[in-house]
């Protein structure tokens, strides 16, 4: 079994994590002890269409005969993206939720 996807994953989501925690904070986000929001959604929005990007690209590649790219590594990549993406939509299903729980707020 080829665990090279799944490794390159992992490396990812530990190198991702290192950088969200040296990565300094906005001024005043850093007064409230918080990090930007804006930014961090800006950054997940950004690397979920670089997963897809890159997925398309491999998917290409591979459907033009390039013998450098297998089959695993494309189904792997696509599945990345999609989980991805799968995922932002959930975190955009909650934004959406929670500002209609506060817009139905009593004031």
């Amino acid at each position: 079994m080829d665990t090279r996807g799944i490794n390159q994953m992992i490396g990812e989501l530990r190198s991702t994590a290192q950088a969200a925690a040296s990565k300094p904070a906005a001024q005043g986000a850093q007064a409230a002890g918080g990090v930007d929001f804006a930014e961090v959604l800006q950054g997940a929005l950004k690397d979920v269409s670089a997963a897809q990007q890159e997925a398309r690209g491999m998917a290409q590649d591979f459907s033009a005969g390039d013998p450098n790219v297998n089959l695993q590594d494309v189904m792997v990549n696509l599945q990345k993206a999609n989980l991805s993406f799968q995922q932002m939509v959930q975190v955009r299903n909650r934004l959406v939720s929670a500002y209609q729980d506060i817009m139905n707020m009593p004031v």
